[in-house]
């Protein structure tokens, strides 16, 4: 078991000699002692490693098939301390009958073999002219010499006392057509090994990649692949000794091919996540499983309830942003589906301008940067965009001059309407003192700038743009009825850590003067600017100051709508994912500010604005979320103590 349904895996790939069983078991038994000590919970080793997967006619041999059998038992025994469970594969003969099988070895027991279903038989596999595939097999159960009775069969699942269940299949299975690690798959298998022989041509490296990644992602699972090394180079080809494993669809460790040495390639998957992710992912159970695949054998196993430090883990600090490699090319795709839906909108409806409130901001630049991106697609001018600055009481010239040249720079149209004397005159009709810096003072302001942009609309012939983005729908940190209410909220699916990527984009694209105002947006600090400045004109209210950084509230999100993760989980993810970065004090009182106001606002979130679905997290009432109102967050909070 592990704690918050972490384990370690390892695909290991050892030093094998061909035919040299002794000297392999020792090399395996090394291999596994190294990979326990790493704290892994299961290593999967190459195909036929026991023997080497290269023997070829040698296969035939009864020594070598008796010796090979001994070589299984001596690594049960030589194993029979470490806390993990090895998957090592060998010849086996059953009713003469000649099988290659992988067998899970843990704790000196012989948990059950898996023999190999698809038989390669082409170009330079022949593997048919020794072995007999899995349909062949009519027994059950067969006895090992020294080590009992033992399950065989594709229908073992093996699981241990947490989360762990994992199935295995041998290298060409995955090759077919559909893998026999499908059916394992959902039978609930989270966890798949595969012990391979892959021979190394030009190209094939990446194809094997593409397989690992793709079954993982279509079984939501975890997917650990060892394919044979360097030492079964014999006569025409080359083994390369590819380690992979993936995560539901994301390839998450490699390890280094052509090594001389043994590789360890580790990753430390959540399984409760995935298995979160099959409940919330209908499809996956969608599908008829066929009756010869529908019964299924568990084999128990007890591993120790130690914790998983996480040092393989995938777990990025902030998973909105694109990967660097890809981030070029998911920024343009995002800016694009914003505009998109945009640009939708404004046909439907038949508006002739987008009105827009630039306050020099992130969420309203990006927006602004959309808007003249739906107004391209469409073949209209940037004229048609009516973009007003506000200034009121909380105002600084450096987010006011921004917002101008912003606007200058894409040729809006601009329109400016000060509030503060429109504010003050409502403040005398709630008789209210405007020296008190309440949500009044506060929200008077947002809702006067509403009104201004729907009556502007109105008159214009438009629809009001809204800017409001998903960490906000998230914490409500919106007043309602004025920045929560638009037309289109084309940010409700762009998180805050997102929108300074997107933005970071949009200025590499543009000219000088429009990079630099771009550049000096994505450098201010986040704030409403309700209240006053300071003395000296400076930004003095800071949102981040108030809920804590954006990075960890985005962070939170993440996990607790994809995965389900619960609070006290979310804050060891944090720490470990921040590290370095924010205090354990800081993640600590964001994560409860996050629950806290994620329960609270929901009758926000119950009727915001259609907007753009950009990526696999919204929150829209009408598709991704669906929460009562008014429910109780004690259990969330409760968990955290």
């Amino acid at each position: 078991m592990s704690a918050f349904g972490f384990y370690r895996l390892a695909a290991v790939v050892p030093p094998v000699r061909v035919a040299d069983v002794d000297g392999n078991v020792d090399a395996l038994v090394k291999a596994a002692e190294q990979a326990a000590a790493q704290g892994a919970h299961v290593a999967v080793f190459p195909e036929l490693c026991i023997t080497g997967y290269s023997c070829g006619d040698l296969f035939f041999q009864p020594l070598l098939q008796r010796e090979a059998l001994r070589g299984l038992e001596c690594f049960a025994g030589a194993t029979q301390h470490l806390p993990m469970v090895s998957i090592v594969s060998l010849p086996f003969v059953v009713n003469n009958g000649l099988f290659n099988v992988a067998a899970a070895v843990c704790r000196g027991r012989v948990l059950g073999l898996v023999p190999k279903s698809v038989l390669p038989n082409y170009r330079e596999f022949y593997e048919k002219r020794q072995f007999r595939p899995a349909a062949d097999l009519r027994e059950t159960e067969v006895e090992l010499p020294g080590l009992g009775p033992v399950p065989i069969g594709t229908d073992l699942l093996f699981c241990d006392e947490g989360e762990l269940c994992f199935g295995i299949e041998v290298c060409e299975d995955l090759w077919s057509v559909v893998p026999p690690s499908t059916w394992a798959a959902l039978k609930g298998a989270n966890v798949l090994l595969n012990a391979c022989a892959s021979t190394e041509l030009t190209g094939k490296a990446a194809y094997r990649r593409q397989l690992v990644s793709q079954q993982s992602a279509r079984c939501v699972a975890a997917y650990a692949f060892a394919a044979a090394g360097v030492g079964e180079s014999t006569q025409d080809v080359v083994y390369g000794g590819q380690s992979l494993i993936a995560d539901n669809g994301r390839l998450v460790a490699e390890g280094t091919r052509f090594s001389r040495e043994a590789t360890f390639t580790y990753a430390d998957v959540d399984l409760q996540r995935l298995n979160n992710l099959r409940m919330s992912e209908s499809s996956f159970h969608d599908v008829h499983i066929p009756a010869e695949h529908a019964g299924r054998r568990r084999i128990s196993f007890c591993l120790p309830n130690e914790k998983c430090d996480l040092r393989f883990a995938d777990l990025p600090a902030r998973p909105f942003l694109p990967p660097p490699a890809a981030r070029e090319e998911r920024c343009e795709e995002i800016l694009n589906i914003q505009a998109t839906g945009l640009a939708r909108r404004m046909e439907h409806t038949c508006s002739e301008t987008l009105v827009i409130g630039v306050s020099g901001g992130l969420d309203s630049s990006l927006a602004l940067l959309v808007c003249a991106r739906a107004c391209k697609m469409l073949g209209r001018s940037n004229e048609a965009i009516l973009a007003v600055t506000m200034p009121g009481f909380g105002t600084t010239g450096r987010t006011y001059h921004n917002a101008l040249a912003m606007i200058r720079e894409l040729g809006a149209t601009m329109k400016e309407v000060n509030i503060r004397e429109a504010c003050l005159l409502h403040f005398r009709d709630l008789d209210f003192d405007p020296a008190l810096r309440t949500n009044t003072y506060e929200n008077v302001q947002a809702r006067e700038r509403t009104k201004i942009l729907m009556n502007l609309a109105n008159k214009t012939r438009g629809i009001v743009v809204g800017t409001g983005d998903l960490s906000e729908v998230a914490l409500g940190w919106s007043t309602y009825n004025a920045d929560h209410m638009s037309m289109y909220g084309v940010n409700c699916s762009i998180p805050k850590s997102l929108i300074r990527c997107l933005i970071s984009h949009a200025a590499q694209q543009s000219g000088p003067e429009l990079a630099a105002t771009l550049q000096d947006i994505i450098d201010t600090p986040v704030s409403p600017e309700l209240l006053p400045p300071a003395e000296d004109g400076t930004m003095e209210q800071k949102t981040e100051d108030i809920l804590g950084p954006y990075d960890l509230h985005d962070f939170f999100l993440y996990h607790f709508i994809k995965y389900g993760a619960e609070p006290a989980k979310l804050r060891m993810l944090a720490r470990k994912a921040f590290d370095g970065e924010f205090s354990p004090e800081l993640i600590d009182s964001t994560l409860r500010t996050f629950i806290r106001r994620f329960f609270t606002q929901q009758f926000k979130r119950s009727c915001i604005p259609d907007g753009p679905k950009v990526g696999s997290i919204a929150l829209s009432p009408r598709g991704d979320w669906r929460m009562p109102t008014d429910a109780f967050s004690n259990l969330w909070s409760d968990n955290l103590r």
